[in-house]
């Protein structure tokens, strides 16, 4: 891959890796926090899953980054609050989000495109645990 253009979409691809080690940070901690054994398995699943996006991103900026605390103290306390019915519509609406944002990376990086089914996967995953 080119440095040139890996360079010229440095900023989206450290966004990228930013969001999936917060991820992975964030589901570990909801994993804790869940009262049902089964969505605490699925979540550490994601959480694993994030993590190797994450990788997928680092190939390419080289760059070790830290995960941030926001979302895995604010996603539990959330679960708390407000249940799952509420929250796990709106974790799955940021996977999806997250999917259509790795769509116009695929055509430059296309192993962004498996990281782009997985979220959409991931969302469906969430939503499937209301059912």
């Amino acid at each position: 891959m080119d440095q040139a253009i890996i360079n010229q979409h440095m900023d989206e691809l450290l966004y990228a890796q930013q969001g999936e080690l917060d991820a992975v940070l964030m589901y570990n901690k909801l994993a804790e926090a869940v009262k049902d054994e089964r969505d605490a398995k699925t979540f550490r699943q994601l959480a694993k899953e994030e993590g190797g996006h994450a990788q997928v991103f680092h190939q390419y900026t080289k760059q070790v980054l830290k995960p941030k605390k926001t979302k895995a103290i604010a996603v539990p306390l959330l679960y708390k609050c407000v249940g799952r019915k509420v929250l796990y519509p709106i974790i799955a609406s940021q996977e999806y989000a997250a999917a259509k944002k790795y769509i116009a990376l695929v055509n430059i990086f296309p192993d962004v495109e498996s990281v782009m089914n997985d979220e959409t996967r991931h969302g469906d995953l969430v939503n499937g645990l209301l059912k």
